[in-house]
């Protein structure tokens, strides 16, 4: 049947079915990963993002078409996790204000409001880049300008739309070297391909599924590296306030990440308790059921060192002073670090784990002071702390720390005497002084910079480029740091992760001591998983 206009009930549901269906496929966009490292996370944050919309979507029944759009847009501003998520949460907001005061859109109007989006998004990044999820939502948007003129059917407009979408797509790795090196498509332009799938799904009747397109066949399997009969960390409970939800399907569905599962209550409220080393994705499935409370997630590892202690944001009690400050790291150790320099709120999370614009918005409202500081310490949570910081009423100032190595100078730099523009100034002049190195295992087989990579290899990164790869952690340690550590260079820093064992790391810093006579090189429990090791230099 010929469908020439959406209506209000119509985009409500192409909203679903594409955060659906990018939710199904959030794997291969996150498998789409640059470097092979396990924390690939693109179609994790874009899928939450798009969650974030839909949960706002279906709170309340909208009146107009207008509504449904703001809402979506309202919703994904909010729960924007990484650079990829914001990026999305701009493309809604963009799509809101191209549907304003329209009762339903015919393929001209659908067609302005892709391409109001694409601008809204592109101004809202400071330096875009082609190559990415800007250059597919752009390309495909100016199509759809191109197409409409032609075809009312909508069914036939979206089709050809989402063409023109998987063929920039494809040209991707012609734009951008990195990901022509690494053999992937850029990951948030083929996440948006899987919400116009899924929006068209919603049109036709017919949910695309991966049988139906051209897609990379890449897997990342995170347990891969780990012992089979390793202790579930996490002790993860919840409860779902929910309407029908079916108890028994979740239970089939979680039962595989972990022990101690327990799942109780009716179709309404259903209490939630498992042992697992995924409590995110727990609480993902969860999500899917309805809205979560009484979320408490402990680290079983922890509590054995130290007794019980909730694993969290670790907020100060509010009181009124000059300054305030906001953290991001994982890991016992260096959240304990951070605490040690008074930082009001840790937020737990970094790679895999990117907070929300809302997690920021939470932090800062629990802080009281004139002037908070905001330290993403990655490079894919800034943009997020920057959207926080945009729709705050509060004096924020967000340094854009793209490691823990470059949080902690930037602390060492502060000066409560000072005022707010000069200790900003002085932040942002100390994280210019020090280098991060990263040690961590590869997910996949691929190449960088002519650099042949097995699945399974350890790999050295610094400064953000493949610096080593090898077969044991020891060897590709030194290797990397014998590439960064210069003359002018005085401290090297180790923080060492939950996989390494004290006697490890003290043999590595014994081995730097005798490598590097001249410097001062000191070790810390850091605890973060994932990464092996954390090197600071500077």
């Amino acid at each position: 049947m010929k469908i020439e206009y959406i209506d209000k009930q119509l985009l409500k549901q192409m909203i679903i079915a594409g955060a659906d269906t990018l939710e199904a496929n959030k794997k291969i966009v996150n498998a789409l990963n640059v470097f092979p490292v396990p924390d690939g996370d693109t179609g994790t944050n874009m899928s939450l993002t798009m969650q974030s919309a839909v949960k706002e979507v279906k709170k309340t029944n909208p009146k107009t078409l207008e509504e449904v759009a703001n809402l979506a847009a309202n919703g994904s501003l909010m729960g924007a996790r990484g650079n990829s998520g914001v990026i999305l949460s701009q493309l809604l907001r963009g799509f809101a204000k191209g549907v304003k005061g329209k009762e339903r859109l015919s393929t001209k109007d659908f067609a302005k409001a892709l391409k109001m989006a694409s601008d809204t998004a592109y101004k809202a990044v400071m330096k875009p880049v082609e190559g990415t999820i800007l250059t597919v939502a752009r390309e495909s948007g100016e199509k759809s300008i191109e197409i409409a003129k032609q075809e009312k059917d909508i069914t036939t407009f979206f089709e050809k739309v989402i063409l023109q979408g998987e063929e920039t797509l494809k040209r991707t790795p012609d734009m951008l070297k990195v990901l022509k090196e690494a053999g992937v498509v850029d990951s948030g332009g083929k996440g948006l391909i899987y919400i116009y799938l899924g929006a068209l799904g919603a049109i036709t009747g017919n949910i695309p599924t991966t049988d139906d397109l051209e897609i990379i066949q890449q897997t990342v399997e995170h347990d891969s590296y780990i012992e089979e009969n390793i202790e579930f960390g996490y002790c993860t409970e919840f409860i779902i306030n929910a309407k029908n939800a079916n108890t028994e399907e979740l239970k089939d569905i979680i039962k595989g990440y972990g022990d101690s599962m327990l799942v109780v209550g009716n179709e309404n409220v259903v209490k939630v308790h498992v042992h697992t080393n995924n409590p995110g994705e727990v609480l993902e499935h969860g999500m899917k059921l309805g809205h979560l409370s009484d979320i408490k997630i402990d680290n079983m590892r922890l509590q054995n060192r130290s007794g019980l202690e909730e694993v969290g944001k670790v907020v100060a009690p509010k009181h009124k002073k000059d300054y305030g400050f906001i953290t991001v790291t994982i890991g016992e150790g260096l959240t304990n670090i951070f605490k040690d320099f008074n930082v009001d709120s840790v937020i737990e999370g970094g790679q895999t784990m990117n907070p929300s614009t809302e997690d920021f918005l939470k932090a800062i409202e629990d802080i009281e002071a004139d002037t908070i500081f905001i330290l993403p310490n990655n490079s894919n949570i800034i943009m997020a702390a920057n959207q926080a910081m945009t729709i705050s009423d509060k004096t924020i100032k967000v340094i854009p720390t793209k490691s823990v190595p470059q949080g902690i100078t930037a602390l060492m730099a502060f000066n409560i005497d000072t005022a707010p523009e000069d200790n900003e100034k002085n932040m942002l002049e100390a994280i210019k002084t020090v280098k991060t190195g990263q040690i961590t295992y590869a997910v996949r087989d691929t190449s960088y910079n002519e650099i042949v990579i097995n699945k399974g290899d350890i790999l050295g990164i610094g400064e953000g480029e493949i610096k080593a790869t090898g077969n044991d952690v020891f060897q590709v340690s030194l290797e990397v740091l014998s590439n960064m550590v210069t003359d002018e260079d005085e401290i090297i820093t180790v923080f060492y992760g939950e996989e390494i064992d004290e006697n490890e790391a003290n043999k590595l810093v014994e081995q730097l001591e005798e490598d590097f006579p001249d410097y001062d090189v000191e070790l810390y429990y850091g605890g973060q998983p994932l990464y092996y090791y954390i090197f600071s230099v500077e």
